[in-house]
This record gives structure tokens, C-alpha cells and sequence, in this order.
């Protein structure tokens, strides 16, 4: 498998949102979101096996916690053996994707943190619809990430549109881009039913 790194950090933008995890962050993706902050995931620094990688998240001793991210992870056809591999080695895996990709085949015990791209992204049009067949709002995440109070618009109506709602869809702010009071505000105000979170993953950047 094609990856940028694996690293020990907090884990910064889900419902298990500041956690130890370990990192595992794929190289490349199909997408070019204009906020995007793993540009360089676009760089191949090592071609591991899943065996590999798993070696390699062995080193980190203090949780079972795996998320694999990207780039876009599923980009990669050796992610169902990885899957399958820390499966079987007793980890508990998060995926991270995003959401312009079939989900059909992601097995059951994997917790998927799945992009809804905004207009801000340049890519409001790459969502799968139909990948909201396999989203369990018991353990997945829809993720939004908000550069502007047009974005806020646009996903307010996407939620209708879609009778979607639940504290599994996840609203947060480009970090430096927009203040999150104004997105928490119009929150309150509509009487949306989603959870609002900070990156905390930009606060932290620094630490692995």
C-alpha cells in the first residue's frame, strides 16, 4: 500500500474525537478540496503490506485505536486486507473518507467518518447518495466541514432533503476561515439536530 505516514496522535474530528489513536494516512486521492491540509499525502514516502503496517502500528503500545485516513484510504484495494488484518488482531478500526466512494464493501466492525463536501470544497457534487444505505448512526459519522454561511445553507438543505439528523452528523468550521459562532448560531437558531465540534486536530498539529 501506497503511505504518507503512521503516526501517534489524538484523534481530532469524530464522536471519538479526543482519543489516543494511531494514524495511518494512505497516499493519494481523487479529490482536490480547496481547503484541504494533507496535500502532502499526495507524496508516497513507503509501500508497506498490511502485515507491514501492522508491525508498524505494533510499536505504539498504549491503544487498540486505528484510524486509517488519507488521502482516500478506499483509493486502494489492499485497504480490505488491512481491514481484515487489524480485525483480526483485536483492533477497533475508524475509517476516514470522503464519501465519493462506494461504501457496499466497508465490513461491518469498521466505524466510517464519512465526508459530506460542501460548495467551499469544490466538490459538492462528489457524494455517493446512496452510500447513506450504509451509514449506522450508531457507530458511523457524516462529517461536514464549513468554510462559509453559504456552506451552512447548502448542507441544511441536503439534511432535509434527505431526512438525515442525529448526533452522528458532525458540523465543524475550516480552521482560520470562519467563525465558528456564526455556524453555532444558525444551529440554535434552525433547531438542527447535529453536533457541532472544533478541529481539534488544527490545535494539536504539532503533536505525534
Amino acid at each position: 500500500m501506497n503511505i504518507s505516514e503512521i503516526f501517534y496522535s489524538i484523534q481530532g474530528e469524530s464522536t471519538y474525537s479526543g482519543l489516543p489513536c494511531v494514524f495511518v494516512r494512505t497516499s493519494g486521492c481523487n479529490l482536490k478540496c480547496n481547503y484541504c491540509d494533507t496535500k502532502y499525502a499526495n507524496v508516497v514516502n513507503c509501500i508497506l503490506t498490511p502485515r507491514e503496517i501492522l508491525s508498524e502500528i505494533n510499536k505504539f503500545k498504549h491503544t487498540s485505536l486505528v484510524e486509517i485516513t488519507g488521502g482516500e484510504p478506499l483509493f486502494q484495494q489492499d485497504i480490505y486486507e488491512l481491514f481484515d488484518v487489524l480485525h483480526s488482531n483485536y483492533f477497533q478500526i475508524l475509517l476516514e473518507t470522503n464519501g465519493s466512494i462506494c461504501l457496499k464493501d466497508v465490513p461491518d466492525y469498521v466505524a466510517k467518518i464519512v465526508d459530506i463536501k460542501t460548495p467551499g470544497s469544490g466538490f459538492s457534487d462528489s457524494f455517493l447518495t446512496e452510500n447513506l444505505r450504509f451509514i449506522n448512526p450508531q457507530k458511523d459519522n457524516l462529517k461536514v466541514v464549513l468554510s462559509s454561511p453559504e456552506d451552512y445553507e447548502w448542507i441544511k438543505a441536503f439534511l432535509s432533503k434527505h431526512n438525515l439528523s442525529g448526533q452522528h452528523i458532525l458540523f465543524s468550521t475550516v480552521h482560520d476561515k470562519i467563525d465558528p459562532k456564526i455556524i453555532i448560531e444558525n444551529i440554535l437558531k434552525d433547531g438542527l439536530d447535529v453536533r457541532f465540534q472544533l478541529q481539534l486536530h488544527k490545535y494539536i498539529r504539532d503533536v505525534k
